[in-house]
């Protein structure tokens, strides 16, 4: 049954606000990832070693996590359009100023910088789709958002790995951050302003208090510990998957090599038919399907040809978009109240998972290449299956 006060599917305010959350989440994507494919090249310019390189993308995720908890909490008395508008312009600019370090430490300082501005849209985003759209629409509109963010990440590879073979990474990042320039316009332009936000007085203690009552909660812990899980096994997996297609028996080029990312146009099919999907037939069975899948992936990807490493991609590509797209939602539905600051901590678990597990991924790499990878790959989603079966055990 529809709320009619609630944005629900096949109407101008749904199709708007998912067009304006797509571009962000495009936008967004595009900004954090773009740097992935460039890792190689970051170690030879700037002569660090490939877990060092890997800090342009870990160091953002670890200073991302932790602000995100913060801007939640803010923009819980503040406002959701506003700290959306601003953190998306923000992330682009300094896109743009990345482009210009002449020293490894100062790039790594603008990503950083990167990582604080990026905290005023995830978590603040998913806490607007569940208090704006209808419970019966939300799977669909998070899944749709979510494609916004794999079509970005692909773009966002594919552009900076072109452009670098072309020109160099420095004009690669530069068009990176006026293509995010872009999207904040539609973004402001496009998504309707919230109707049922209540604003909330900011105190530090009631929010500790929610935030460990959270924690503690077993309907929503299992689901940050998979948040966690599912983006350090997908991170990793694309971190090193260049490392690999660049060394022998491949020796791939940046650009052939960079290719491995249209895999994401599956992600982005996959986040809005699943997301759609679980509204009918179970988060529960979604997500379970999804993870085991993501484990099929790596080991396709332990086969020697090619053609069976880039399938294994693929489908580790579509198991995370999927349950990403599941465990998401599932969190603004489960969380009655206070829902930026449980969107918040899942985007915590989250990006955590992709800095710390990404960057623990290249010590596995530098001791054994790819085997390593996929091993730790599997143990990861191997906690991650048993975390979706507790969070199965919690209905609803």
């Amino acid at each position: 049954m529809l709320s009619t006060d609630r944005i629900h599917h096949g109407t101008p305010e749904f199709r708007r606000t998912n067009l304006a959350l797509f571009s962000a989440g495009f936008a967004t994507f595009a900004l954090l990832y773009c740097v992935q494919p460039l890792m190689p090249v970051f170690a030879r310019d700037f002569g660090v070693s490939a877990a060092r390189s890997s800090l342009s993308l870990s160091l953002t995720t670890g200073i991302l996590a932790p602000a995100m908890i913060f801007a939640g909490a803010i923009s819980e008395s503040r406002g959701r359009k506003s700290m959306m508008v601003a953190s998306l312009l923000a992330s682009s600019l300094l896109m743009i100023l990345s482009a210009f370090a002449r020293s490894w430490n100062v790039f790594l300082l603008t990503r950083a910088l990167a990582g604080l501005a990026f905290a005023g849209l995830p978590a603040i985003s998913m806490a607007y789709l569940s208090e704006e759209v209808d419970p019966g629409s939300i799977g669909l509109a998070m899944g749709l958002a979510i494609g916004g963010n794999g079509l970005g990440g692909m773009v966002g590879r594919l552009v900076t790995a072109y452009v670098t073979d072309v020109l160099s990474w420095r004009w690669a990042l530069g068009a990176i951050g006026a293509l995010g320039v872009v999207a904040t316009g539609i973004f402001w332009r496009t998504l309707p302003p919230s109707r049922h936000f209540v604003p909330r007085p900011l105190r530090a203690g009631a929010l500790a208090r929610t935030f460990w009552e959270q924690l503690r909660n077993f309907r929503l812990a299992p689901l940050f510990a998979i948040g966690f899980l599912l983006m350090g096994a997908f991170v990793t997996t694309y971190n090193y998957a260049t490392y690999h297609l660049l060394q022998p028996p491949y020796s791939l080029s940046q650009t052939a090599a960079g290719l491995i990312f249209t895999v994401y146009l599956l992600g982005i099919v996959a986040s809005a038919w699943v997301g759609a999907r679980a509204d009918r037939v179970g988060r529960e069975r979604m997500l379970l399907l999804m993870v085991a899948l993501m484990l099929a992936g790596v080991g396709l990807t332990l086969l020697r040809p090619l053609p069976f490493v880039v399938a294994g991609v693929a489908v580790v590509t579509v198991g995370f978009f999927g349950g990403h797209s599941v465990a998401s939602s599932w969190i603004g539905l489960r969380a009655h109240t206070s829902k930026a600051q449980a969107s918040a901590l899942y985007l915590f678990f989250y990006y955590m998972g992709s800095s710390v597990a990404g960057a623990v991924g290249g010590l596995f790499w530098d001791a054994a290449g790819w085997r390593g990878v996929a091993g730790y790959v599997t143990a990861l989603l191997l906690v991650a299956l048993a975390m979706a079966g507790f969070a199965a055990r919690g209905s609803g």
